[in-house]
């Protein structure tokens, strides 16, 4: 009696073996394929760690700063009233109960040059601003050099705070207590230079006076152009529909109120628009790559005939060789979608920390960027699979 012959098998590591041939012997067609999964991966895991790495510092720089500053200044435009808010704007805003902290600033038209010498047109785009002391605690403000006019003798002088591009355009980079600046047709003392102001960045284009100096030296009145709120957080919607007639009672609609940390909002808001857009890009990169993959799978196929045909013949059944193209095709995606992965969070690394911000990358961007890559690697070589496994040993060794 014949003995009966055991069906062929094919073990977990004869599929590594069988599945690496092509990727082992093709390494630079291989290199090339898993590389645009690698590209479109990183793309996507880099843009979804750099958008959770920038909300996490606007979570932080709003916490940092406070959501409850509100400004409130006269509403621009032609017939939009003089530019100024009523004298008596600030005290009627201090009189709201969840008010706990105001500043005043008044606009004064002149201008300010690093020396008498400077062409009067040649003015940098710096603006005067008369403030007092409350300012700085207001915006949550710091120095970088200086001192602030946190006592009435530095804000009766003429002492002047440069904001942190009006210093830069001035060329005042250090506070030595004798530089001056030519303001208005006279010297005056240069006595701080602030940091940048997150919330109101239009002020660092600004140089600083106090209030009794702008009126001593300049004849300056004083009238507020514009007023900073800060406000019990647990209160703001309240104050918000009542800031502007109370501020200007006669003619309300000529006040605008805006709240500062909205525009980080809106900015964060824009962000998301641009990542959405970026991984759209990522997703045509993840996709070409996959046509690559398909590609060489293809080929792979006809410039393999023979191996299908002398498999076939010694035993491996058509599940066999599909088995084995279509794990090529998933370890190219899987070699590509862990380098994507890796070169994302290099990138968002990389990045993060040149802006200094915190380094966050999403378990899912990494998760689902590598099942991107395997569905896409599946996806690609299914077709070269099945195309290898319907071939019959005898057509394919008849074309060796």
């Amino acid at each position: 009696m014949a003995a009966s012959l055991k069906p062929s098998r094919l073990g977990f590591g004869d599929l590594i073996r069988t599945a690496t041939i092509g990727i082992r012997t093709r390494k630079r067609r291989s290199a090339l394929s898993a590389l645009g999964i690698m590209i479109g991966i990183a793309a996507m895991v880099a843009v979804l760690g750099l958008s959770q790495s920038s909300k996490s510092e606007l979570l932080a720089q709003l916490e940092r700063l406070g959501t409850n500053l509100l400004t409130v200044e006269p509403s621009e435009g032609l017939g939009q009233g003089s530019g100024t808010l009523p004298a008596t704007a600030t005290d009627m805003i201090a009189r709201i109960g969840p008010i706990e902290a105001t500043s005043m600033l008044s606009a004064v038209p002149a201008y300010v040059y690093r020396s008498d010498l400077v062409p009067a047109a040649k003015t940098g785009g710096i603006s005067i601003q008369a403030v007092d002391r409350n300012l700085i605690a207001v915006l949550g403000g710091s120095l970088a050099d200086g001192v602030w006019f946190d006592d009435e003798a530095k804000a009766a002088y003429p002492n002047v705070v440069l904001g942190a591009i009006a210093a830069e355009r001035l060329g005042v980079h250090t506070v030595s207590g004798v530089q001056q600046v030519w303001l208005a047709d006279r010297w005056f003392t240069v006595i701080g230079i602030l940091n940048l102001f997150e919330l109101a960045p239009d002020l660092d284009r600004s140089v600083f006076i106090g209030h009794s100096a702008a009126e001593t030296y300049l004849d300056h009145e004083n009238l507020p152009s514009r007023v900073l709120v800060r406000v019990d957080p647990k209160k703001v919607d309240q104050v918000l529909t009542v800031l502007a007639a109370t501020a200007n009672p006669e003619f309300p609609e000529e006040v605008t109120v805006d709240k500062p940390s909205d525009a980080l909002e809106a900015q964060e808001a824009a962000d998301d628009a641009f990542t959405t857009l970026l991984l759209g890009l990522g997703g045509v990169s993840l996709l070409v790559g996959g046509v690559g993959i398909a590609n060489v799978m293809v080929i792979s196929v006809l410039e393999r005939r023979n191996e299908i045909g002398l498999r076939r013949a010694l035993g491996a059944t058509r599940l066999h060789v599909a088995i084995q193209f279509l794990g090529e095709a998933l370890l190219l995606g899987a070699i590509g979608g862990t380098g994507g992965i890796l070169l994302g969070v290099v990138v968002t690394a990389t990045y993060a920390t040149i802006k200094g911000w915190a380094t966050l990358v999403p378990p899912i961007a990494m998760i689902g960027g590598l099942a991107a890559a395997l569905l896409i690697g599946g996806i690609a070589g299914l077709q070269p699979a099945i195309k290898a496994a319907n071939l019959s040993p005898t057509e394919a060794l008849r074309t060796t």
